[in-house]
Order: C-alpha cells, then structure tokens, then sequence
C-alpha cells in the first residue's frame, strides 16, 4: 500500500537513478553500503542495526567532525519487499518497541524506469508541526544531499 500525500504533514524527494533497481536495493540493504551513503558528507555514520524484517531495529549513529558517535535513527522497520519499498518509523523501535521520541515515517519506494530506478521517499509526520520543523531542518537539502549520494554511489 502506497499512503496518500498529506502536504500538511508529508515532506516528498523523488529521483531517478541511473542505476538497476538491484544496486539501490543493495546499497540500502548492505549495512557497509548503506553507511557510505546515509548522511550527508563530511559526516559519517554508523550502522548499529539493520534488522531487514518487519519489527527489525534499525539504528544509526552520526559523527561529524571527528568527533565521537551520536544517535541518529533508532525506529522499526515495517516493511521490507525485496526492491520494491522499505517502510521505517521512528515511532516505535526494534521489537516493535514503543519509542520515547517519535518523529517520521518514511516509505521508500524503488520503481521501474527505463533509464534505472524511480527512486521515492514519502516521509509522514504526526502533525503540521512536525513537519515544519523538519522542513525548517533542511529536509530537502539533508535529504537530497544523501540521494545524490546514493545515487554517486550506485550509477
């Protein structure tokens, strides 16, 4: 299932990579893929779990400048079709745990294109509130920053 598009509580990235939907696929699902991609750069991140089942933790850690690591994400994931779609929150942790801070939930989607991989995430946020913030956080930049470099990675 694909959820509407609320624009009060929804923030959207879509790209085409030029890249078979596998090698995407592989370089969100391989933990030491994944982490050449996550943030934007300079910053680095750590993959502390990667659970590619519903109910698995997935947590990640950044460090900027050198200094020492930091949480990142630490949400659940919901879904997993094999290069189709990934779906994680934040709203609960690994286990299906109810988390202390929730925040998004995000639908990545990997699509057909004749020139590579229709690449979409739909990030959903409780409330307006929610989603300005992230929006005023640099959303599309923090976002579109990491694609670009997914899609460098892959193409």
């Amino acid at each position: 299932m694909t959820p509407a598009f609320d624009p009060t509580r929804d923030l959207s990235l879509t790209r085409l990579i030029r890249a078979p939907r596998r090698l995407v696929w592989k370089a969100w699902t391989d933990p030491d893929s994944f982490a050449r991609w996550w943030v934007p750069h300079p910053a680095e991140a750590r993959i502390d779990a990667m659970e590619l089942e519903p109910g698995g933790a997935f947590r990640t850690s950044i460090r900027e400048d050198g200094g020492p690591f930091r949480p990142h994400i630490d949400g659940c994931l919901l879904a997993v079709e094999p290069e189709r779609r990934i779906v994680f929150t934040t709203a609960l942790t690994g286990g299906w745990r109810p988390a202390e801070q929730p925040f998004i939930t995000a639908h990545i989607t990997f699509g057909e294109h004749p020139e590579g991989t229709a690449y979409a995430a739909h990030v959903m946020h409780k409330n307006p509130d929610d989603r300005a913030m992230h929006e005023d956080l640099g959303f599309q930049d923090g976002w579109g920053t990491v694609t670009e470099q997914l899609a460098r990675l892959v193409e």
